[in-house]
């Protein structure tokens, strides 16, 4: 039963086979089931791969070709945690960080290179199924006129699993009214550590026709070289292949007046039979006059999963964001409506001090 279950989530972002003997182990059968019936939804509502609510703060994880987008500075630093499903014994936990920047601005006339990396970890479940991935990406910019930009990227990556098997329980360990965790499990794995190299390309579109407005697009897709991916030998009637995932987004940058920016967006994965699609809209309002000083607020949903309400404050080039999603599904019996909470900071900086006034944006983005 239990390998079976391995398999049917095998490529689920939160590994809720180890939450599921966590529960087996401390509470009811009964309350198994209940963990059953949350990871078969799980599976239909969202995404398997990690991700963030706050995709607009991943960027390399969205698309390769965000890469060392950056119009008004030469490199980014950011940094992502979320934890999810905080009121069960076992939260899920996902941290990512990240460093981009632009590289070779002197060697093209109206173009640039982006170089960075991304770090990604996410551990579930009293099994402790970790995941691991490291990429190096890249991508080029070219100018097309004076309002437009298009971007080609890709990431080349490391990524490893492991499971501690030493605290699970299984079906046949259950005797009616406890587990005997000396009984025979009948399970073999033939791995508890896997690595296997990831592959993603993305492109994107950027229009700016004027100061105030700036509209972003962009399609990526992950798991390219479709890696395998098993703790089994073998695995019947299934090939144990990563499904490639496919990302889409679209937002802008609205500058209504000299306190207000708006940045609505939208973004859309789908990966084997499970999809997720969130929209929304959050703003940036300027506190001290010259724009050093913002606080932001906005309203994001995933359908049918959450509304995600968001708060953050921005001191110069220092941005700080926090998000918190709202359960609406049937999940909220269950988990109180505390679906994850979410934390962002990201930094945007120059080589050098003079450089922030000598730059020259080839992309307005709008600004205070």
């Amino acid at each position: 039963m239990i390998k079976s279950l391995i398999i049917q989530v095998k490529e689920d972002r939160r590994g809720k086979t180890c939450v599921l003997k966590n529960y087996l182990q401390k509470r009811k059968f009964k309350s198994a089931l209940v963990i059953i019936a949350l990871m078969l939804f799980n599976l239909c509502s969202e995404a398997q791969d990690l991700h963030f609510s706050q995709f607009f703060n991943s960027p390399l994880s969205v698309n390769p070709a965000n890469t060392g987008f950056l119009p008004d500075h030469d490199y980014r630093l950011g940094a992502n945690y979320r934890q999810q499903w905080a009121n069960i014994p076992v939260p899920f936990k996902t941290f990512s960080v990240f460093g981009d920047a632009q590289a070779f601005r002197d060697r093209f006339e109206s173009g640039w290179i982006g170089l960075g990396g991304l770090i990604m970890r996410d551990v579930a479940g009293s099994g402790n199924l970790t995941s691991t991935k490291i990429y190096g990406s890249a991508a080029y910019h070219q100018m097309l006129g004076s309002t437009g930009l298009l971007s080609a990227g890709f990431n080349l990556g490391w990524a490893n699993k492991r499971v501690d098997v030493t605290k699970f329980t299984y079906d046949n360990q259950w005797n009616g009214k406890f587990f005997d965790v000396a009984a025979p499990t009948g399970e073999t794995f033939s791995a508890t550590n896997i690595s296997y190299l990831d592959v993603q390309v993305g492109l994107n579109y950027s229009y700016f026709p004027t100061d105030d407005l700036y509209l972003h697009a962009g399609f990526s897709v992950q798991h390219v070289n479709a890696p395998k991916e098993t703790f089994f030998n073998t695995t019947p009637d299934y090939d144990n292949k990563i499904s490639r995932r496919y990302i889409g987004f679209v937002d802008a940058v609205i500058k209504l007046n000299d306190q207000v920016i708006l940045s609505p967006g939208a973004y859309f994965t789908t990966q084997a039979k499970s999809m997720e699609f969130t929209l929304g809209i959050h703003a940036n309002y300027n506190l001290s006059g010259d724009g050093t000083q913002q606080i932001i607020g906005g309203l994001y949903y995933r359908g049918g999963d959450a509304f995600i309400p968001m708060i953050g404050y921005q001191w110069k080039s220092l941005k700080l964001m926090f998000s918190f999603d709202a359960t609406t599904s049937s999940l909220k019996n269950y988990n109180g409506v505390q679906g994850a909470s979410e934390f962002a900071v990201i930094h945007e900086g120059f080589y050098n001090v003079d450089n922030g006034s000598l730059r020259q944006t080839q992309c307005p983005v709008p600004r205070f």
